[in-house]
């Protein structure tokens, strides 16, 4: 019985050792991939700001200090380049804009009114489009070229850096225009009035409450109202509106909800802020650039 148990035990062994491993799985494995991250940049859309600075005609600062240039502009040459910059700042400077950012530094501006800046500084031959071949900007462009508006005219006559020679044509001189009439023209008439009241003072800080009123005879859709503090005081947080401060100068623009102020009616915003003596209430505000009257 012993021999017959050692038998099969060895029968056992000798299976174990020369069972072959088994085959490896047919079906492919997927190779690991390591954790990516992924971080997108959305450039703004439809953003309401105001225009600080002017660089030149298609590059202007916004009242966060953000420099931006305008897309499909060409740049501004010599022959032309400071009545371009005039047109850009007589146009531009301290008005309300909204801008859509197309990459890092560059915009398409919208007026506060809707018109397209590009276009209009084509139209009115302050600029030459660029980088595109049809659609308004070329419109633009044959439109100013073919009544010789702006750098379509003389001196430039359309050239970039040279002006024409002048000519030996002799022609009688005109006569001397009429002097100038001595009569002022009123100022326009102020389309807000503002009413800024300290709420509240503490060591250190106060509170203000600003009311806006517009005065005019048309809804307004989208503002800015900018004043300058005189005693070294500072915003601290501001509510029902989105506040900015550069040096002594504050930025006050509509949320989501309160953008739109229908003709004789009004909004209000509040803020804290820092003083570091009695705080003191500004002397004058700007509402899309236009100069309030004080209530």
């Amino acid at each position: 019985m012993a021999r017959k148990h050692l038998l099969v035990m060895l029968l056992l062994l000798t299976g174990a050792c020369s069972a072959e491993p088994p085959a490896p799985s047919s079906s492919p494995q997927s190779p690991l991939k390591p954790p990516t991250l992924v971080n997108e940049v959305v450039p703004p859309q439809d953003v309401l700001t105001v225009v600080r600075d002017v660089i030149d005609a298609r590059t202007v600062e916004f009242a966060d200090g953000t420099i931006v240039r305008v897309a499909s502009l060409a740049e501004p040459k010599a022959c032309f380049a400071q009545a371009s910059l005039s047109f850009a700042r007589s146009t531009l400077l301290a008005s309300s804009v909204r801008f859509t950012g197309l990459e890092i530094g560059v915009v398409d501006l919208e007026l506060e009114n809707g018109t397209d800046y590009a276009v209009l500084a084509v139209q009115q031959g302050a600029l030459k489009p660029e980088g595109v071949e049809s659609g308004p900007l070329i419109n633009a462009r044959d439109e100013a070229s073919a009544a010789r508006r702006g750098l379509w005219g003389p001196p430039c006559e359309g050239s970039d850096t040279s002006k024409p020679a002048p000519t030996t044509t002799t022609t009688t001189p005109a006569p001397p225009p009429p002097p100038p009439t001595t009569t002022t023209p009123p100022p326009p008439a102020k389309a807000c009035a503002v009413s800024y009241r300290i709420t509240g003072q503490w060591q250190g800080g106060f509170q203000a409450s600003v009311t806006v009123r517009n005065t005019g005879t048309a809804a307004v859709n989208g503002w800015s109202l900018q004043w300058a503090f005189s005693n070294g005081e500072s915003v601290r947080e501001m509510w029902d509106a989105s506040g900015r401060q550069y040096g002594s100068i504050v930025s006050a623009a509509n949320t989501s909800y309160n953008r739109q102020i229908e003709a004789g009616k009004s909004v209000q915003f509040g803020f804290n802020g820092n003083s570091r003596g009695r705080p003191v209430p500004p002397a004058a505000f700007s509402f899309n650039g236009v100069k309030c009257a004080v209530e």
